[in-house]
């Protein structure tokens, strides 16, 4: 049993790791409610298992595989997709409405294409154009080499593009 004073520490970790974690929920369901309760299950769930945390991975990383699989699980039960419709492509104030409309069509396309594409190339895609992660954070979380991580990547880009071509869309 841990001591009373590694819990503390242990809780202080978990924390500073919040904003991290919430902002990959965010990016895997993209609704800021979702990713609340996401990251919030996340934690409750990391809290009652820190003791079988081994630190093979980093704290992050493990956090991120339990939002993962929370997210996973909380979407196959609301049986709708885990990654975005849309982008919030009207942030960009400077755009013009033909350049919004051009983006909001190749973020669809892409979204379409993407939901095609097998695994892991649709996750590390997401993972790094969503979330914004690192090749490092990608490859950790599937326990993988920042090179593997890279070519996945790519790979996913390479094919997203060749069936743009096809459909008239590059």
């Amino acid at each position: 049993m841990r001591s009373k004073n590694n819990k503390d520490k242990d809780e202080m970790l978990l924390e500073a790791e919040y904003l991290s974690v919430y902002k990959y929920a965010l990016a895997l369901c993209r609704s800021e409610t979702e990713a609340e309760d996401i990251t919030q299950e996340t934690f409750l769930k990391a809290m009652k298992k820190i003791d079988s945390f081994e630190g093979k991975s980093g704290l992050y990383t493990w956090l991120c595989a339990i939002a993962k699989n929370i997210a996973a699980d909380r979407a196959r039960k609301k049986k709708r997709e885990v990654y975005p419709e849309s982008w919030d492509i009207f942030k960009d104030e400077s755009m013009s409405v033909e350049q919004r409309a051009a983006e909001r069509d190749s973020a669809m396309c892409i979204h379409r294409i993407l939901h095609t594409l097998n695994e892991p190339y649709k996750e590390v895609f997401s993972l790094r154009v969503f979330s914004q992660l690192s090749f490092k954070d990608i490859a950790d979380i599937f326990s993988k080499t920042e090179s593997w991580a890279r070519v996945t990547y790519h790979r996913a880009r390479k094919e997203i593009a060749e069936k743009m071509r096809e459909e008239g869309s590059l």
